[in-house]
């Protein structure tokens, strides 16, 4: 695997190991962090230790922590999930567990690392995410990493009895192509 830092934003890109277990569970139990996930159900290290033989293992999910290359201290996770070996595509997601990564071009640095990372060594065409229409900050985060709005989803999860919306953004590789089949 090629290296995947950034050095403008002091940031860099390790694998994810179950050493890492109980720091995931901790921020994504995190409200701050939580709120911004579909799925808002609290974390378990047993469901996190099944997510990584489940998914991680035989390679559906490609999971890297967010690292300050100063310190080395991790400040989050970025992730491509549901990789689609045949539509050459997957869906993004990141979550920082650090307020100190927050408001600092962390994300929008993770964000573009990752597209790195799906286009060279995951060999996918397309990157998709999903975020809560009334999550400005992400939205913009994303955009400027290079994905772009495709749709708006009315109503489209119902958490806590509320309908949100959804919108669907993406990033195609133009870079390369892929024979039809």
């Amino acid at each position: 695997m090629n290296s995947y830092q950034d050095t403008a934003v002091g940031i860099y890109l390790r694998p994810m190991t179950v050493e890492d277990t109980d720091r995931i569970v901790a921020w994504r139990n995190e409200i701050s962090v939580r709120k911004n996930f579909i799925y808002q159900e609290l974390f378990t290290a047993e469901g996190h230790l099944r997510w990584i033989r489940d998914m991680v293992e035989p390679g559906k999910v490609v999971q890297f922590i967010i690292c300050d290359m100063t310190t080395d201290q991790p400040l989050g996770s970025v992730y491509v999930r549901d990789i689609d070996r045949t539509h050459h595509k997957g869906e993004y997601g990141i979550f920082l567990g650090e307020d100190g990564a927050r408001g600092r071009g962390v994300g929008t640095a993770a964000a573009k690392l990752m597209l790195q990372f799906c286009f060279e060594e995951l060999n996918l065409h397309r990157v998709y995410l999903r975020v809560f229409a009334e999550n400005i900050a992400a939205i913009r985060s994303y955009e400027k990493a290079g994905f772009v709005k495709e749709a708006v989803l009315k109503d489209d999860v119902c958490i806590d009895g509320v309908f949100r919306d959804i919108v669907w953004m993406a990033k195609v590789n133009v870079e390369e192509s892929h024979e039809k089949d």
